[in-house]
């Protein structure tokens, strides 16, 4: 069935009943439109501003979460959904569209740190990637309280498989946010405070959670590619969280590290940048457990061929959640990424 174009406003997120659009945001250098596919299916026992919404492709080189969602807009069926589904494979198209972190053929913007006031709705703010925050404030938000952002690394960093969410002072609201987070079925779940690098906005993790919703985080794999397990972790994740929030009917078990209770919480991590460009050579892999001041990995300098490499040192004891990708690396980029191991709440 041909799916629908609409524009924004025109997105129905209340009816009963199942609706598959292509939303238009119109394209800044040709005579058409960028299309975000969505989808939402309402059920009879949806309440007002209660829903869960699920994304992909933040960033345009992503792919566990657009497969993921690809797969689920076939195997949920409407029957089955109570409350309200939303679901974005793709989000950021302008970026999906090049294959790139940004859209760099558009107007070069990260989706992911652009979260700011007047996106999309003031002059010097309506670039494709301002309109698609706008277009989720306007016409996401209001109906939802659950987010999930699928994420991976892309070109930058490669991860140890998480998914994470923020530490709230309210410990129900906290216990809540971590069962969601152990249910992708990851080996690592992340527990991070609020921090914005200096100059750096908030991106869509970050506004669903001060707008108090439920919102949850991941990385699921890295290298431009579809990992096997990443896909995996973002559907059990998605429809886990769909079950328990009495959004879907249905019942559904444990996986993987969840499953057999090798899942590992991680606080506090530490990071190291690259003092100056050069190529990484990674002595551990993501997911192994360091000490405090073991070289994980090393960055060497090829135009100064006899000098012993740069010894790159974890801060603290921990897990090895992320370092670099690519084995060429720019000054300043984030090499390593340890995490501090610490207990689930009981």
């Amino acid at each position: 069935m041909p799916r629908d174009i609409v524009s924004p406003h025109e997105v129905d997120l209340e009816s009963v009943g199942r609706r598959d659009y292509w939303v238009s945001l119109s394209h800044t250098s040709v005579w058409g439109s960028h299309l975000i596919p969505l989808t939402v299916i309402v059920g009879q026992q949806a309440k007002p501003g209660e829903g869960l919404v699920a994304f992909g492709a933040n960033h345009g080189n992503e792919y566990e979460g657009p497969v993921a969602i690809k797969h689920l807009l076939r195997e949920i069926q409407t029957k089955d959904v109570l409350g309200r589904i939303v679901l974005v494979p793709v989000l950021n198209v302008a970026a999906f569209s090049v294959g790139a972190r940004e859209s760099t053929a558009d107007d070069g913007y990260n989706l992911n740190r652009v979260w700011v006031e007047g996106a999309g709705t003031t002059p010097t703010l309506a670039g494709i990637t301002h309109r698609i925050v706008d277009f989720v404030r306007s016409a996401i938000w209001p109906h939802i309280h659950i987010c999930l952002d699928i994420h991976s690394g892309g070109e930058v960093a490669r991860f140890a498989h998480w998914s994470g969410y923020f530490e709230h002072d309210d410990p129900n609201i906290n216990e809540r946010r971590q069962e969601m987070a152990r249910w992708f079925g990851c080996g690592v779940v992340l527990a991070t405070g609020r921090s914005t690098p200096n100059g750096v906005s908030r991106g869509l993790y970050e506004e669903a959670d001060d707008l108090g919703k439920f919102s949850i985080g991941t990385e699921l794999g890295h290298g431009s590619s579809t990992d096997v397990r990443g896909v995996r972790y973002a559907r059990q994740g998605i429809l886990a969280a769909a079950i328990e929030h009495q959004q879907l009917r249905g019942t559904l078990g444990p996986i993987d590290h969840h499953a057999d209770g090798t899942q590992c919480l991680v606080q506090g991590a530490t990071s190291v940048a690259a003092p100056y460009p050069g190529h990484y050579e990674p002595l551990f892999d993501c997911g192994s457990e360091v000490s405090k001041g073991t070289t994980v990995g090393l960055l060497h300098d090829f135009f100064r061929m006899d000098e012993d490499p740069f010894e790159v040192v974890a801060g603290a004891d921990g897990i090895v959640i992320s370092q670099a990708w690519g084995a060429r690396v720019d000054q300043g980029q984030m090499i390593l990424l340890v995490g501090q191991k610490a207990e689930f709440e009981r």
